[in-house]
């Protein structure tokens, strides 16, 4: 099908918080610099309901969503040296040009030209979808669309992986899973032994709370406002849980009691600003480390007092667990196939692609962590 049309099943969303609808589109070949991918699985994350919802700054319909997902190439456009029909791949949200500043940079993830883009429904190349129907086009979501049997991404946002690894399990890595890991192990670089408080423990959170295990922490402390996410945090590597609702007095002064001053490293997955503060708050003076990871509101802000600061704390924050796409996360596919890490533990739930809307009342309801949708089902 190199070069020609194909016509295929998308979930569709239409309208805000209305159902997917299965529809047959049409998804065109890949142009320059891109790629057209074959979607064996893809997995519902927060930003999908999120923006299915119109929580987003500018809601955009009809739009195929998705962007956690493994799949294999089908055709490349014209440029793309680097992939080819067959490779074994996960689509990322974010890309890695390789040629501008951030890219040269050990220190950056955050491509110049394809760092996210939640507005943008449309290719870079020339502005136009390659999703349509009828003649009308239905717009790109995060440049990767996953909830559409052919999808068409930029090549710098397609991770090349082992051919033998298994995409029902590691395309979770494509998205929270590492953000989450990577906040921990590549921001908040904890020493074994050292203390660890997260804030939030959805996905993104157990997942730092991973990295800490991962890292050797002595103590993982999890903080959440639900207390049924006790039990299972214990399965990541949280050693004791806190609900602020206990508590009468500031969350940060009840961890520095805990710890004796403070914990060593924290990591905010929630985006709340009152927890970013808790968890910059909470770390110990001297070498205390907080990392921010939870996306705020746009025009959010916090306050906390300078000397805190000089008191040697570091407050930092994180894209996507500072991994490169296309550098980096190849190796955290390796990293599950050595069992150095787990990921069969974020999934929870599975679905057929016809009952995709199940999906997403499992995560509104907050029974599901990562739910696999299965796309030839």
């Amino acid at each position: 099908m190199s070069g020609e049309v194909i016509r295929c099943k998308a979930a569709v969303a239409r309208e805000a918080g209305k159902p997917l609808v299965i529809e047959e589109v049409e998804v065109a070949p890949p142009q320059k610099m891109e790629v057209r991918l074959k979607i064996l699985f893809t997995s519902l994350c927060h930003t999908d309901v999120y923006f299915w919802e119109a929580k987003g700054q500018n809601p955009l319909f009809p739009r195929i969503l998705g962007h956690e997902a493994g799949g294999i190439v089908e055709s490349v456009g014209e440029g793309v040296t680097e992939l080819k029909p067959g490779d074994k791949v996960l689509p990322v949200f974010t890309g890695e040009c390789g040629e501008c500043r951030h890219c040269k940079s050990e220190e950056s993830n955050m491509c110049d030209l394809l760092r996210i883009n939640t507005d943008r429904g449309t290719m870079l190349n020339d502005g136009k979808s390659r999703f349509s129907k009828d003649g009308q086009p239905i717009y790109h979501f995060l440049g990767t669309s996953t909830f559409s049997e052919y999808t068409v991404v930029h090549s710098g946002c397609v991770a090349k992986i082992n051919p033998d690894a298994p995409l029902d399990k590691v395309c979770v890595l494509s998205c929270g899973i590492s953000t989450g890991m990577g906040a921990t192990l590549n921001v908040a670089k904890p020493k074994k032994g050292m203390t660890v408080a997260v804030f939030g423990l959805g996905a993104v959170g157990l997942a730092a709370a991973e990295g800490a295990r991962i890292a050797g922490a002595s103590r993982i402390i999890g903080i959440d406002l639900n207390e049924s996410r006790a039990n299972e945090a214990k399965k990541f590597g949280v050693t004791e849980f806190v609900n602020p609702k206990d508590h009468d007095k500031p969350i940060q002064e009840v961890i520095a009691a805990m710890t004796d001053g403070g914990v060593d490293r924290s990591v905010e997955c929630t985006g709340n600003v009152r927890a970013m503060i808790s968890a910059f708050e909470c770390v110990h003076d001297g070498w205390g480390v907080a990392v921010l990871v939870g996306v705020p509101s746009k025009d959010d802000e916090f306050k906390t007092l300078p000397i805190n600061l000089l008191n040697e704390r570091t407050l930092k924050g994180t894209f996507f667990g500072n991994y490169k796409p296309r550098t980096d996360i190849p190796g955290v596919v390796e990293k599950y196939m050595k069992k150095e890490i787990e990921v069969e533990k974020f999934i929870t739930h599975q679905v057929g692609f016809s009952d995709i809307n199940k999906a997403f009342d499992l995560m509104l309801k907050g029974e599901s962590l990562r739910c696999i949708i299965r796309m030839d089902e």
